[in-house]
């Protein structure tokens, strides 16, 4: 018997990217913002967020994702920069930007979307806009003391690391924050051609 889970797929980050956006994290609190940050642990970048779904749509998915995989090499990224959505006036989240293979990065969003889509997933119908997510607002905030903060930090960037790896994580909201557990990982491999 399946029940339902609360599902997304993403990449996850390595050890010392996750580190350098902590300390960032750190830098930021000096200006006390009314922010729940991300756990260093549960930081990656999120490439499609289901909700709530059966659990026996965890092969569907699987299959989307490896028909995707299979089509893309590993990806070049960095993170760089940090801002906010929607706006400085009423942010709800406060997020590292990205740098590198960017291009690449919407295409395989753009497929994996699709190939998900035939699986009966709903489309998204915002534009895929690649970020990390390091805190959610739980407050109003001082626009000019949030302002001064994101220019103090406009050169953030990472070093540059390879995203070779999606995963479909499953995630349990919890009084002390989401835990995330790891269901499916499938490696980025793009077939050669005489593969094919």
């Amino acid at each position: 018997m399946f029940g339902n889970i609360r599902a997304f797929i993403a990449l996850r980050l390595p050890e010392n990217i996750l580190s350098s956006i902590n300390k960032i994290q750190e830098d930021l609190k000096l200006f006390r913002l009314p922010v729940r940050w991300v756990r260093p642990e549960n930081i990656h970048l999120t490439l499609k967020f289901f909700g709530n779904i059966s659990e026996s749509y965890k092969e569907s998915i699987g299959i989307a994702m490896s028909d995707c995989a299979g089509c893309c090499s590993p990806l070049t990224l960095s993170a760089k920069g940090i801002g906010v959505f929607p706006s400085v006036a009423r942010p709800r989240v406060i997020w590292a930007g990205l740098s590198g293979q960017i291009s690449l990065l919407l295409s395989f969003q753009d497929a994996l979307e699709k190939n998900l889509e035939k699986s009966g997933f709903k489309k998204e119908e915002r534009p895929f806009k690649g970020h990390i997510t390091i805190g959610r607002f739980k407050d109003r905030v001082n626009s000019e003391r949030l302002t001064e903060a994101i220019r103090k930090h406009k050169d953030f960037n990472t070093e540059i690391f390879n995203a070779k790896e999606i995963i479909l994580f499953k995630s349990d909201l919890l009084s002390g924050g989401p835990v995330y557990t790891e269901l499916l990982r499938v490696t980025l491999t793009e077939k050669k051609k005489n593969e094919m």
